[in-house]
């Protein structure tokens, strides 16, 4: 159910913004009342939303695409870093430097920059939510993902150690545990990886966007207001702590 006025005034900045959970968080936003800007390397975005072309891999990057969202909307209020890639499914000795190092400045470097360059004026300002999209895979570990899953356990060993440096500040940090959702990041994995994900779900089928998307901007908004550093699952069953 849409809340069309819970981020009236608010200034939101959505990274990946141009599909999956990315776009689905962002058009929410939007139709909730917010300003959104998606910062995407694809320098697209959804209908109303200002597009930002950035690569959140590069610190300088990051912080030109935040000045140029903060010119057209206004400082950001809500940041959620949702930009992220699967990695190959490979064993663990197959994995190479080269994919270790890209899905590691993807998943973990970017969510870092992002979080680093609007944290200053949300204190300052002394309001802010953030949410840092994890996975699963950061709490169990998937075989065939060793580079996926360690980004993701980063995330969120990041998003409890901000989420205290910033506890009384009026900025709230907290980040989401997805099990499968169907959505394009899946056409990089083989289906033996995927059905081996959708198998340990209880409910039985993958999550969708929207469903992440609700829970997404519940964390965004005022109610969200004493939870901080806490990763909340949207696994259908797949983790229970």
């Amino acid at each position: 159910m849409i809340n069309d006025h819970r981020f009236f005034g608010r200034v939101a900045l959505v990274t990946g913004g141009s599909s999956g959970i990315g776009e689905a968080v962002a058009i929410r936003l939007l139709a909730e009342g917010a300003r959104v800007a998606a910062l995407d390397l694809s320098g697209r975005a959804p209908d109303g939303v200002l597009a930002v072309a950035g690569d959140v891999t590069s610190s300088s990057a990051v912080n030109a695409a935040i000045a140029q969202a903060e010119a057209e909307l206004g400082p950001i209020d809500v940041l959620v870093c949702s930009a992220g890639v699967p990695g190959q499914s490979l064993a663990t000795v197959d994995v190479d430097d080269d994919e270790w190092h890209r899905v590691m400045a993807i998943n973990a470097d970017g969510v870092f920059f992002c979080n680093r360059a609007v944290i200053p004026g949300m204190v300052e300002r002394s309001y802010g939510r953030i949410v840092n999209v994890a996975s699963i895979a950061g709490k169990d570990g998937n075989p065939m993902a060793a580079a996926y899953s360690a980004s993701k356990a980063a995330v969120i060993a990041l998003t409890k150690s901000i989420g205290k440096d910033l506890a009384r500040t009026g900025v709230v940090v907290n980040c989401i545990a997805p099990a499968v959702i169907e959505t394009p990041i899946l056409d990089g994995l083989t289906q033996q990886h995927v059905d081996y994900m959708v198998e340990r779900i209880p409910m039985g089928r993958m999550g969708t966007s929207d469903e992440v998307a609700a829970l997404v901007c519940w964390l965004a908004s005022d109610e969200c207001s004493f939870s901080t550093g806490a990763t909340f699952d949207i696994s259908g069953g797949r983790a229970v702590y």
